[in-house]
């Protein structure tokens, strides 16, 4: 979030100088410093032996796949985030979750954190806000995701890992 209004009071913010973060909102009024907040959000590789699980959803890319992925909510862990998830979006149940590392997608305000997990149960069953729910051969992946930087990443880093187990 790019701050124009001091939250505080509602007056617009002027900018001051701040070191090595350059010039930040500031409200002369409050006496404030608002730096810029991303978004976190999660995406996550849900592996089945040798496949990945792959969505549809076409308001996000219109020729590619995509990983579960979704908002981090009030109140909520990361980690619980990516097992709820992966229960909305395809109504099955993972575990073995292990984070991957953080990403983010160019100019955008979204941090991604990103995870890989394991399938534990359940019949795939797409919700209403995902178009295509399917297992893809692991090998495969990136073929479905031209357009999908991000999980184009996330994908090479599940075949690296794999590489060393």
């Amino acid at each position: 979030m790019k701050f124009k209004f001091c939250p505080i009071c509602g007056r617009k913010l002027g900018e001051m100088f701040c070191g090595d973060e350059g010039r930040i909102p500031y409200c002369e009024y409050d006496n404030e410093l608002f730096f810029d907040t991303p978004k976190p959000c999660i995406m996550v590789a849900v592996i089945k032996d040798d496949e990945i699980l792959l969505l549809k959803q076409s308001y996000i890319y219109k020729d590619s796949k995509v990983l579960v992925s979704g908002y981090i909510g009030i109140d909520e862990k990361a980690e619980d985030t990516v097992y709820r998830e992966v229960l909305e979006e395809t109504s099955i149940e993972i575990q073995n979750v292990e984070f991957l590392g953080t990403d983010y997608i160019e100019g955008k305000e979204l941090l991604m954190l990103t995870y890989l997990a394991s399938y534990k149960a359940g019949v795939l069953s797409k919700s209403k806000e995902v178009e295509e729910a399917s297992w893809v051969k692991i090998s495969d992946a990136l073929e479905h995701m031209k357009e999908n930087l991000i999980g184009q990443r996330v994908i090479k880093k599940v075949l690296d890992r794999r590489k060393m187990y």
